[in-house]
């Protein structure tokens, strides 16, 4: 068995999405399709109200799945097909949107003052792209925490660890989603599928994430061409992408703890037409698209 190797480090990026929500871009459109069959990972923590309150009104989404796993603060959220409710700390939504849906997702003011969660953006086949709209609304108590050797922790959003599999089942792609705590001074391995998309996103702490520990084995987009003091450690907010080889998650710890999510699946392989919240295989499909929405038969399915 072999340790994936990383092939490239991405630092997520400040942007304005939504009405006005501040966020981090850790990957989206231009490194499509690098990460298939993921679009889009936006990290929105803040502890401002004005930045998050905002939010994301009333839009339509096809031919994509969005993922969103909240892990402080509560997001309001309602669609066209009668789903409504708040997830908060430790909840997941897992959405797929099909043949088209239109939804909302509303911060509200956290008990804490900091909002923090993530939204993922996932493809769909061009088999599946005009499949009727699901949802999955996944509490934080049915979410699986798995303890392991040497304290850490796994939680178990999608996927299996140790046997236990985590709620969310049944999805085209086949992922996995975990958020992982290792302690200081630990080395961490999991089995990871073959064939598969792989990258995590640091949370909190650092840790070696390629058993090279060499800063200058692969490339690093967004540091800065003078960036002269390049670490094989790796921090909050950057998005480690494996490449295909090998079959073990090698991450290791020295001095601090490391939290982070993992995330897999299988690549599609297909062309991608994107534009805004909808993403098909051709721009014909796109035109489609806008114009059913303009014309008010977007809604296939209710």
């Amino acid at each position: 068995m072999s340790a994936r190797r990383i092939k490239k480090l991405f630092k997520s990026r400040p942007t304005i999405e939504g009405a006005g929500v501040h966020l981090k871009r850790a990957f989206g459109y231009s490194q499509v399709p690098q990460f298939d069959p993921f679009l889009m990972l936006d990290d929105f923590h803040s502890s401002n109200p004005a930045e998050y309150l905002a939010g994301f009104p009333w839009h339509p989404h096809r031919g994509i799945e969005t993922i969103t796993y909240v892990l402080e603060g509560l997001v309001e959220h309602g669609d066209n097909m009668g789903n409504k409710g708040v997830i908060g700390a430790g909840d997941v939504q897992w959405m797929t949107a099909g043949s088209g849906i239109i939804h909302q997702e509303m911060p509200k003011e956290a008990p804490t003052g900091t909002m923090w969660g993530f939204q993922f953006w996932a493809n769909l086949p061009a088999s599946q792209k005009m499949m009727p709209p699901r949802y999955r609304d996944v509490k934080a108590m049915d979410i699986p925490e798995v303890a392991l050797a040497d304290g850490v922790t796994v939680k178990v959003i999608a996927g299996s660890v140790a046997g236990v599999q985590g709620p969310v089942k049944d999805i085209v792609i086949d992922p996995a989603m975990l958020d992982i705590s290792v302690p200081a001074g630990t080395a961490f391995r999991h089995p990871l599928p073959a064939g598969h998309t792989v990258f995590a996103y640091v949370l909190a702490g650092e840790g070696y994430f390629d058993e090279r520990r060499d800063a200058y084995a692969y490339e690093m987009v967004g540091h800065g061409w003078l960036d002269t003091k390049r670490r094989c450690v790796c921090e909050p907010e950057t998005v480690v992408l494996y490449e295909y080889e090998g079959d073990i998650l090698q991450v290791d710890t020295i001095d601090r703890p490391l939290r982070f999510i993992l995330v897999s699946g299988k690549p599609l392989g297909e062309p991608i037409a994107w534009y805004g919240p909808v993403v098909m295989n051709t721009q014909e499909e796109l035109r489609v698209a806008f114009d059913e929405y303009a014309k008010g038969t977007f809604i296939k399915h209710k």
